[in-house]
């Protein structure tokens, strides 16, 4: 039901499961287990993967922590969109990337989800895609020295309010990974 008539088909977006990033996250080799099954059942199905790399000063482009995990690894003819903002369409061509292959709705999975992954399923969102969050396949690193709340309640709470997000034309949602389908 995405904004963009002109787009049917769905993409799996994966954001960030970058060495530097999930080191140390919360419940990281059961998250990095559920991408890597979406992976390959989004490949099975004929359905994209696009892989989103954030760089940064801290964490260079090619860099060891700028790799992803060695789990995932990326095929050549995906895409790979390089990434210096919280939302992956912010001064990135994820747009274009998506309008080539017709893609109106994303599937999102990735890290960190109380940064990168609020931000992009957001960002996705207010530009008229249809945003299923996979709710088991997301995660972060505890960031409680700052005042956040333990990873575990990131995660519930980014599911919580992603579940009954609204908006006219679009539709967002939480599901687990043994239940995402790449069809509308």
């Amino acid at each position: 039901m995405t904004t963009l008539t002109d787009r049917p088909n769905t993409a799996l977006l994966v954001v960030d499961v970058q060495q530097g990033v999930v080191t140390g996250a919360h419940q990281r080799d059961a998250v990095v287990g559920n991408i890597k099954a979406l992976v390959d059942r989004a490949r099975t199905a004929g359905v994209p993967v696009v892989w989103v790399a954030h760089s940064d000063d801290e964490m260079p482009q090619g860099s060891d922590d700028w790799q992803y995990v060695p789990e995932l690894v990326r095929q050549e003819s995906e895409p790979l969109v390089h990434k210096s903002y919280g939302d992956s369409f912010e001064g990135t061509d994820l747009e274009d990337v998506l309008a080539g292959a017709g893609v109106g709705r994303l599937v999102v999975a990735g890290a960190e989800s109380d940064a990168c992954i609020r931000s992009t399923i957001h960002g996705g969102f207010t530009r008229g895609y249809d945003v299923t969050l996979v709710g088991d396949a997301h995660t972060a690193g505890d960031k409680t020295v700052w005042g956040a709340p333990p990873v575990d309640q990131v995660i519930a709470h980014t599911n919580l309010y992603w579940r009954f997000q609204a908006a006219p034309g679009r539709t967002a949602g939480v599901v687990p990974t043994e239940d995402v389908t790449f069809t509308g």
